[in-house]
């Protein structure tokens, strides 16, 4: 596991977005790069320096197919709190090549969430796997919709959300928990693992329990964040602001070996 320690969230967000377009960029034609993307926070900084590319000419979307990690159940596209939504106003709406075809996020209008969630597998299976999942975590390690205790081989399906999750998500429902949807369609521990590589967004030091336990801790499912210890490809990239609860050694650690700067 690779973890890359920034300063701050700005200097993190473009070390990430340089990383992503670096690997798009390097694809071959021959068939789309896919690409998992998350909401939240933590990869709006991200989202904005690869509008930032995009509309420079120093990236295209043309030839990339995302997979949202998941969507609230309930929320139709145009609720401004919609996954959908978020996506648009965020990255989908500024981007001048990315074909509204290429764009898979689940529907949380569906009548049947089960046959949802089986269909989303199926097509990331169609396109031989995602390439990159970049991701972020909640305070409690949840990766996705994944909170503790979920399986650690769990695949795409409905969730249940914590009243903690419900409580912090509460700030972009007028502070209110119960506005909040209960339950969410979300790809498991077990797709995001099977990408080829993994690239998890942490910062603040509101998150620096997650980290610890993401990257120095047991492999468990009560921290779902930990399952990246397994994966041969799974990189870090958090602000000196997370590393607080990191022991003195894993964070000098971290930076020699990340010294030469390298993407």
């Amino acid at each position: 596991m690779r973890v890359v320690i920034q300063e701050n969230y700005e200097k993190m967000c473009k070390w990430a977005a340089d990383y992503i377009a670096a690997k798009i960029n390097a694809h071959s034609e021959d068939r789309p790069f896919v690409l998992g993307l998350p909401t939240g926070s933590s990869p709006i900084g991200v989202y904005r320096e690869l509008v930032k590319k995009n509309q420079a000419g120093e990236l295209s979307f043309a030839n990339v197919v995302t997979f949202n990690m998941d969507e609230y159940l309930g929320l139709p596209h145009e609720h401004d709190q919609s996954y959908w939504y978020f996506m648009h106003d965020n990255l989908f709406d500024h981007l001048t090549d990315m074909k509204p075809e290429n764009i898979n996020i689940l529907n949380g209008m569906t009548d049947d969430p089960e046959a949802e969630c089986a269909a989303y597998e199926a097509k990331i299976a169609s396109y031989g796997g995602i390439d990159l999942f970049m991701g972020g975590i909640g305070v409690d390690g949840h990766l996705a919709f994944n909170e503790p205790f979920t399986s650690l081989s769990s695949r795409t399906g409905l969730r249940a959300l914590t009243t903690d999750t419900r409580i912090v998500n509460s700030r972009f429902f007028g502070n209110d928990p119960e506005k909040v949807p209960a339950y969410a369609l979300s790809v498991g521990i077990g797709t995001v693992t099977d990408s080829k590589e993994v690239l998890v967004l942490i910062n603040g030091h509101n998150k620096a329990r997650a980290l610890a336990a993401t990257v120095q801790g047991g492999v468990s499912q009560q921290w779902t964040c930990s399952a990246l210890q397994l994966h041969n490809a799974a990189i870090i990239a958090c602000d000196e602001a997370a590393c607080g609860e990191l022991t003195v050694d894993a964070y000098k650690y971290f930076l020699d070996i990340e010294k030469e700067e390298r993407l």
